[in-house]
């Protein structure tokens, strides 16, 4: 067991602070302090001596140099079993300290700020309070190291149990804890850091570094995983409360893996697009997409798309449900959630009467793609890889038939590729203006995704445009859009077959634009 009689308490967080100190003093335990959590305890009758006096050196460079003095680390870091640590301390005149009550300046919630400069990043930079926990940690034998207001109960009570002492597998405890804490800190400010430095390289390769560390923290469990036999939990990187960790379920059933899933590709899509836009996902494909000046003729677009596929799935919406909408969604049919940037109050009403349907107000879906790195888990490791953000202009394109693309055309084009980008592969997406009317995914031959789509759209199918997400290896699929009346294709080129496919394509009068750039998604 550790006697207390020393605790140097200096926090960020003055959560339970008090409490805590109340119970030190009531086992005579000399309390030192710094700045603020002083002025608090002062505040609240408890007696506390100044870490400045007590160093004899005064804090200097604006709070920047507190602790970092011998009488510190000295008193922290001797080893109580040796002689010659004993008595060099002694002629030092450093005291020991016993306990270290510390948690870190709030670098993670500072830089998730809308604006964050670098100076105040930088100034957020936590370094006494890292430099006393792990000398405190590294002496857990004979120091308590306390890193976050959460400890401070059980603490109290084993305290309270053992007449101000604490036992040795406690001590271990803590250690631990903080080895973590710091760990995460410090990643916390590399992975910022680091950030920084891609943004302002040349070269995407930076960011894929020759080592790579991932730190997660549970957000909560689920019920299951893909399926019941399997267990599942969501989880976000650690200190950054963005994406989809910071949706706020507003009525509904619990999520489970396969709507975080299907979310995250629908919230995918449809941050795409600028105009109001509205997004139907089943097993992590689109089935309808639109994009429309008047949000419920999106709505309903979207919706008309593939209203079969669409029962039993997600819809994504970029702009706010009002009551309109909300009544829309309404006669849909049966579907597992609804995710936006807000609901207004009368639509959050009529919709919260469905128990089964989760409402999920994202706040981040007006916001640009971000261009994260793509983790994707493989046996025995990861891949990685820069998330597929790049787009398309008309000036980008280039028509290789004789038939140009009208204007309309044009317009249809870029939007299919858009969606396409999006659906697994190989995929083919049908369109007329900015509304999709079949989609074929996942198929092994393209052909049959031009198949799939086709026999989606029905009668849609004449007049609409045709978008691939890859090139076409042989001409059958040209064939098939033009046995359809498909007026227009837009896809990568690049394939051995391109002079036949084109010459096919002008066969059929069918106008074909490519853009040197392929969208797979696996």
């Amino acid at each position: 067991m550790t006697k207390i009689t020393r605790a140097l308490m200096s926090v960020t967080d003055k959560t339970g602070l008090v409490d805590l100190a109340r119970t030190l003093k009531k086992f005579n335990v000399e309390i030192l302090s710094t700045g603020g959590t002083a002025k608090v305890l002062r505040d609240n009758g408890i007696a506390v001596t100044e870490v400045s006096d007590y160093t004899g050196f005064p804090e200097m460079l604006d709070g920047r140099v507190k602790t970092l003095h011998p009488k510190i680390h000295g008193g922290l870091l001797a080893l109580r079993d040796n002689d010659a640590h004993m008595q060099k301390i002694k002629e030092c005149g450093i005291g020991l300290i016993d306990m270290v009550v510390v948690n870190l300046y709030p670098f993670q919630q500072v830089i998730q700020k809308q604006g964050v400069t670098l100076p105040e990043a930088i100034e957020n930079i936590d370094i006494g309070g890292p430099s006393m926990l792990r000398s405190a940690a590294k002496n857990n034998r004979s120091v308590a190291v306390v890193s976050s207001p959460s400890f401070y109960a059980e603490i109290i009570r084993e305290l309270e149990r053992n007449d101000g002492a604490l036992s040795q597998q406690t001590l271990f405890k803590l250690a631990v804890e903080t080895f973590n804490l710091t760990w995460r800190y410090d990643q916390a400010i590399a992975r910022y850091l680091g950030g920084l430095v891609a943004d302002s390289s040349a070269g995407a390769g930076e960011r894929l570094t020759a080592e790579v560390s991932v730190l997660l923290e549970k957000v909560q469990d689920l019920r299951y995983g893909e399926n019941p036999h399997q267990k599942g939990a969501f989880y976000r990187f650690k200190g950054l409360a963005q994406g989809l960790s910071s949706m706020k379920q507003l009525s509904g059933k619990e999520l489970s893996f396969n709507n975080i899933l299907d979310v995250n590709a629908a919230t995918g899509l449809v941050r795409e697009f600028k105009r109001p836009a509205v997004v139907f996902i089943k097993h992590n494909n689109p089935c309808g997409a639109a994009e429309n000046d008047d949000i419920l003729k999106a709505y309903r677009d979207a919706w008309k798309s593939d209203k079969l596929s669409a029962f039993g799935g997600i819809v994504s919406i970029n702009r706010k449900v009002t009551l309109p909408l909300a009544r829309l969604i309404e006669k849909s049919g049966f579907l597992e959630c609804v995710v936006c940037p807000g609901f207004a109050p009368e639509a959050l009403e009529i919709l919260k009467v469905k128990k089964n349907l989760r409402l999920l107000d994202l706040p981040f879906l007006n916001n640009p793609v971000s261009g994260d790195l793509d983790y994707k888990k493989v046996n025995g490791g990861m891949l990685l890889q820069e998330e597929d953000t790049l787009t398309l202009n008309e000036a980008n394109l280039k028509v290789v038939t004789r038939k140009k693309p009208t204007k309309a055309q044009m317009q249809s084009l870029l939007f299919a590729w858009k969606v396409a980008k999006h659906v697994k592969s190989n995929a083919i997406v049908l369109t007329r203006g900015t509304r999709t009317v079949g989609i074929g995914a996942g198929q092994m031959s393209r052909v049959d995704s031009v198949y799939i789509a086709t026999k989606k759209s029905g009668k849609l199918a004449a007049g609409s445009v045709l978008a691939s997400d890859a090139f076409f290896p042989k001409d059958d699929a040209i064939k098939l859009a033009a046995k359809h009346k498909i007026t227009a294709i837009i896809q990568p080129g690049g394939s051995i077959a391109d002079k036949e496919i084109i010459r096919t394509a002008d066969k059929c009068k069918i106008a074909m634009v490519t853009t040197g750039i392929r969208h797979f998604r696996h």
